[in-house]
C-alpha cells in the first residue's frame, strides 16, 4: 500500500528469507516510478507475480515489528469502500507524518567530467560547489542558486553528465533525550571523597555543584544536568569541566515530550439520575452495541463517562474518548486527570509530529499511559489491541466529519465500525442529537437514555428573545447591543458574575462599502467580500488567507467614503470596551487561538475569573463548563438560520442550544438573551422553551417530504478547475450520464453559494439514494461513470470530487 491517491495495491518482490520476517503491517521502503522512493506497508504476502508490469525488488524493510495492526487494516479498507476513496488516502491519512519517510534527492560529482567550457553560469555554480563538498541535497541547491526552480538546471547537468544523483531516506522522527548526570566511579569510596574536595577547595563553583549533587542524590533518584543547574547556581559550562576531570559523567535517558502528572482521586459520587442514566446504560449495552445518551446541558454526562471508564479499566481494556474540537480537550484533560491520573494520552492536530508518534507507540504497546486515549477525529485511526469502549461526546457536531482533503470520512460513524470490529461498545453522548442517531434510536437500531435532570437541580436558563427590528424603529440599540442586553450585562457585572456573547464571525466587518458608487473589495482569487480586521488594519480573504492593507479611498471611484458593514467578534469586543471600560473583555476565535497553547490560556483565564465578559465564535458552544457565568448572549440569530443548506434549521437549534448551556450551570438559574429580526420564527420558539422533540418532529417530517436524509442517502460530487468552461462543459456530461442511471435523483448541476476559491470553480451534483436502492450496487455504479469521466481527454485535469454523506 503507497502513500498515494490510488485505489490499488502493488506487488513488489521479496527473498525467501524477507518474506518469512516480513509480517502485515511493516513498513518498507520501495520505489516507484523513475526515481520516488515511497514508504509503503504491508499488505499482503503471496506467490502471485503480477501480470502486467514486472515486479521491482523492495529498497528496504524500516520495521522490526508491526506498526499498524490487522483491525486497522480492516477499519481502512471499510472506509475507503464506503467513502469511495483512494486505500492511498486512508494510510496517508492515519499515519503520523513522521512514519511516512521522505526520500531526499543527493547530487554527487562525475570524477570523469572535465570540460567545463560546456556548462552554463547556473551549471557551474553547483559544478563548483561540489569541487568543495562531496554532495548536495536538493535544498542546497536552492539555497546556492537562490531559486525555487532548481531541477531543470540539475536535469541539465545529468544530460552533459557532469554529475549524478541517487536517493536518500531519512527518518522524520527523533526521540527525546534528556541529560543526566552521575559521579565517576572512582569517588565511591570516603577517602576519594574528602581528597575531592580538599582538591576542588579553591573551585567555588565546582564544590558547589558537587556538594549540591550530594543534596540531590538522597532521594535516589536519577539527577537531570538541568536541574543541578539551577539548585546549584551554575553555569552548564561548569559541570562541563567536572566531566573533563573525569568527576562527573553525563548520559542520556529517552522519554516522551507529554506526560501528564495527576492524581488518581475517586471518582464523584453520581446522584439519583445519573445513577439510574449509568444502569440504564449497562443494561442497554447487554442487547445493543451502540447507545445513545440524551442528556440535557449540564446533566453531568462526563461524570457518567468516567464510571463506564473506570468498569472498561478494571477489565483491562483501552478506551476511546472522541471530541469535537481541540478547545474541549484542555478541559476534560484536566478532569480526567484528576481521576486518571497518568493513564491519559491525547492525540489531535495542535501536536506536533514527534509528540504524535509517541502516542502512536504507546498505543501500539498497550503502555499504560495509553489507556485512555482523548483525542480529535483523527484519533479513530490509532493501532489499539483491545479496544472495551468508545465514547463520542457532543455527536451531533459537524467538527466530526471531514470535508477536505480525502478520506472525507465521518469519525462517529468510523467509529461504530471500529466498534464492531473489537467487539466493544459505543456510547453517543449529547444535549442535542443529531436528527440521524434519535432516528436510529427511535427505529431500535441504538440503544436510548436519557438524562433530563440539571446537576445539583440547577433549572435550565431562562430564554428571552428580543425583536431588533423593534428596538431599531424605538431607536433603543446601541451599537450592536439593544437595550435589554445591556441591562443584562451590566446587572451580572455588577453581581461579579461572567458573561459569554456568541457571534459566529470572526474579523470586525464582513464587508466593507464605498457609500459612493457602493463598490466593495473582492478577493481576487474567491467569489467573496473581504473581511476587515480592526487590529492589523488589514482585509483578508477567509477562505484563500489572501490579505492586503485597508485601502483609504475607494479603488473604483476614488472617494474616501469607505463604510463597513456587518459586524464580527472583534467589532463586538471593541464596542465593549467602550461600553465597560473597567472590566475586562477576552475574545475566543480562529485568530486569538493560533498557538499550541492558545486555547488554554483562554479558558484558563476564564476560569480564574480574569476575564469578565468573553465573546466568541462557535468555540464556545461545545461543553466548556464554566461555573460562574450567569448570562450568554446571541448577538445575531438569523445569520445561522438563514443558510442555504437543508441542515440549517436542525444546526441553529443545536448551535443555540448548546450555547444557552453554558449559563447558569452551578447555583442559580442562568440567562440567555438571544436578538433577532424574527422572534416568531419556529425554530427560535422551540430553543427558547428547548423543546427537542418538537423540532425533531418537524424536522423529520420535512426530511421525509423532501427527500433527504435520514430516510434518503446523499452522494455530493463536486468538479474543480481554473477554466469556467471546462468545469461548465464537464458537469453537464455527467449530469447526462448519471441521470440514464438514476433518473431524477440526481440533483444539479449547481454552482455553490461561493462559486469560485483559490481560482478554482466549483460546480456540483447530488445523488439521492431512495431507503430500499442498494447502497453498494449505486456506488459501483458512479465508480464506472467515474472511470468513462477520467477517461476523457478534455476532462482529465478537472478534479472529481467524491463525497459520500456529504453533511
Amino acid at each position: 500500500m503507497l502513500p498515494i491517491p490510488i485505489h490499488k495495491t502493488f506487488t513488489y518482490s521479496v527473498t525467501d528469507e524477507e518474506a518469512n520476517y516480513l509480517q502485515k503491517g511493516m513498513r518498507v521502503a520501495v520505489s516507484f516510478g523513475k526515481t520516488k522512493l515511497f514508504t509503503g506497508l504491508v499488505f499482503e504476502i503471496h506467490q502471485n507475480p503480477p501480470t502486467l508490469y514486472e515486479a521491482k525488488e523492495i529498497h528496504q524493510i524500516l520495521d522490526d515489528k508491526p506498526l499498524v495492526n490487522e483491525i486497522q487494516l480492516k477499519l481502512w479498507q471499510w472506509i475507503a469502500n464506503y467513502y469511495m476513496c483512494a486505500l492511498g488516502d486512508v494510510y496517508r491519512a492515519s499515519l503520523p507524518s513522521a512514519f511516512l519517510l521522505e526520500s531526499e534527492t543527493i547530487i554527487y560529482k562525475n570524477e570523469a567530467f572535465n570540460n567545463e567550457e560546456l556548462l552554463e553560469d547556473d551549471e557551474f555554480l553547483i559544478f563548483e560547489a561540489l569541487q568543495h563538498q562531496s554532495q548536495l541535497t536538493i535544498h542546497q541547491v536552492v539555497d546556492i542558486l537562490g531559486k525555487k526552480k532548481v531541477m531543470p538546471i540539475v536535469n541539465g547537468l545529468i544530460q552533459k553528465s557532469a554529475i549524478y544523483i541517487k536517493e536518500q531516506i531519512y527518518e522524520q522522527y527523533k526521540p527525546k533525550l534528556v541529560k543526566y548526570v552521575r559521579l565517576h566511579a572512582a569517588y565511591t569510596s570516603d577517602d576519594a571523597l574528602n581528597s575531592l574536595l580538599e582538591e576542588l577547595s579553591r573551585a567555588k563553583k565546582q564544590r558547589q555543584a558537587v556538594l549540591t549533587f550530594f543534596q540531590l542524590a538522597t532521594s535516589k533518584k536519577p539527577i537531570k544536568a538541568k536541574d543541578l543547574e539551577t539548585k546549584a547556581n551554575v553555569s552548564s559550562a561548569v559541570l562541563k569541566s567536572l566531566v573533563d576531570k573525569n568527576i562527573f559523567e553525563f548520559y542520556e535517558i529517552q522519554t516522551d515530550r507529554i506526560n501528564f502528572k495527576g492524581d488518581t482521586n475517586s471518582l464523584k459520587t453520581l446522584n439519583e439520575f445519573q445513577q439510574k442514566a449509568l444502569t440504564e446504560i449497562k443494561t442497554s449495552f447487554q442487547q445493543k452495541d451502540v447507545t445513545l445518551l440524551h442528556g440535557i446541558t449540564s446533566s453531568g454526562k462526563t461524570e457518567v463517562y468516567t464510571k463506564l471508564i473506570q468498569e472498561v479499566l478494571d477489565s483491562g481494556k483501552q478506551v476511546l474518548f472522541l471530541l469535537p474540537e481541540i478547545a474541549l480537550t484542555t478541559q476534560i484533560i484536566t478532569r480526567l486527570q484528576f481521576y486518571f491520573g497518568n493513564q491519559i494520552s491525547v492525540f489531535h492536530s495542535k501536536y506536533s509530529m514527534n509528540e504524535r508518534v509517541e502516542v502512536w507507540n504507546n498505543v501500539l504497546e498497550n503502555k499504560t499511559k495509553a489507556q485512555i486515549i482523548l483525542g480529535a477525529r483523527s484519533s479513530i485511526f490509532l493501532p489499539f489491541s483491545d479496544l472495551g469502549l468508545i465514547v463520542v461526546d457532543e455527536e451531533h457536531e459537524t467538527s466530526y466529519k471531514q470535508f477536505e482533503p480525502s478520506p472525507r470520512y465521518n469519525a462517529r460513524d468510523a467509529a461504530i465500525v471500529l466498534a464492531k470490529m473489537h467487539q466493544s461498545k459505543i456510547l453517543l453522548g449529547s444535549a442535542t442529537p443529531s436528527l440521524e442517531s434519535n432516528f436510529n434510536a427511535q427505529q431500535k437500531k441504538y440503544g436510548f437514555v436519557a438524562l433530563n435532570r440539571r446537576f445539583g437541580n440547577v433549572q435550565l436558563p431562562k430564554i428571552e428573545l428580543i425583536d431588533v427590528k423593534e428596538k431599531q424603529r424605538k431607536k433603543e440599540m446601541k451599537g450592536h447591543f439593544s437595550d435589554r442586553l445591556l441591562k443584562l450585562i451590566t446587572e451580572a457585572l455588577e453581581e461579579k458574575e461572567q458573561v459569554i456573547l456568541f457571534q459566529n464571525r470572526r474579523g470586525y466587518s464582513p464587508i466593507v462599502e464605498c457609500k459612493t458608487c457602493g463598490v466593495a473589495p473582492q478577493c481576487p482569487n474567491c467569489d467573496v467580500s473581504l473581511t476587515f480586521h480592526k487590529f492589523k488594519h488589514e482585509l483578508r480573504c477567509h477562505y484563500c488567507n489572501y490579505q492586503r492593507a485597508m485601502p483609504n479611498s475607494c479603488a473604483a471611484c476614488g472617494s474616501n467614503t469607505l463604510d463597513t458593514k456587518g459586524f464580527g467578534t472583534e467589532q463586538i469586543e471593541l464596542e465593549l470596551k467602550e461600553l465597560f471600560p473597567d472590566y475586562k473583555i477576552g475574545r475566543m476565535d480562529l485568530d486569538t487561538t493560533r498557538g499550541k497553547f492558545g486555547y488554554q490560556k483562554i479558558i484558563g483565564a476564564f476560569e480564574a475569573r480574569e476575564i469578565d465578559v468573553l465573546v466568541g465564535t462557535q468555540m464556545l458552544s461545545k461543553g466548556l463548563d464554566f461555573d460562574n457565568v450567569s448570562l450568554v448572549g446571541i448577538l445575531n440569530a438569523d445569520t445561522m438560520l438563514n443558510f442555504p443548506d437543508f441542515r440549517a434549521h436542525e444546526r441553529a437549534y443545536q448551535m443555540m442550544v448548546q450555547v444557552s448551556g453554558r449559563a447558569g450551570r452551578s447555583k442559580k438559574q442562568g440567562n440567555v438573551a438571544i436578538q433577532t429580526y424574527n422572534p416568531y420564527h419556529q425554530i427560535l420558539q422551540q430553543v427558547s422553551i428547548t423543546d427537542y422533540q418538537a423540532m425533531y418532529k418537524e424536522q423529520l417530517q420535512e426530511r421525509w417530504q423532501y427527500k433527504y436524509p435520514p430516510y434518503y442517502r446523499l452522494i455530493k460530487i463536486t468538479l474543480k478547475h481554473r477554466d469556467y468552461n471546462k468545469v461548465d462543459t464537464a458537469i453537464n456530461w455527467l449530469f447526462k450520464a448519471l441521470y440514464a442511471s438514476f433518473g431524477e435523483h440526481v440533483l444539479g448541476p449547481t454552482a455553490p453559494a461561493i462559486a469560485r476559491i483559490r481560482n478554482q470553480y466549483i460546480k456540483n451534483l447530488v445523488i439521492k439514494i431512495p431507503p430500499k436502492q442498494s447502497l453498494a450496487n449505486t456506488k459501483n455504479q458512479v465508480s464506472k461513470i467515474k472511470n468513462t469521466f477520467e477517461a476523457v481527454k478534455d476532462f482529465r485535469p478537472i478534479r472529481f470530487i467524491i463525497d459520500v454523506d456529504a453533511y
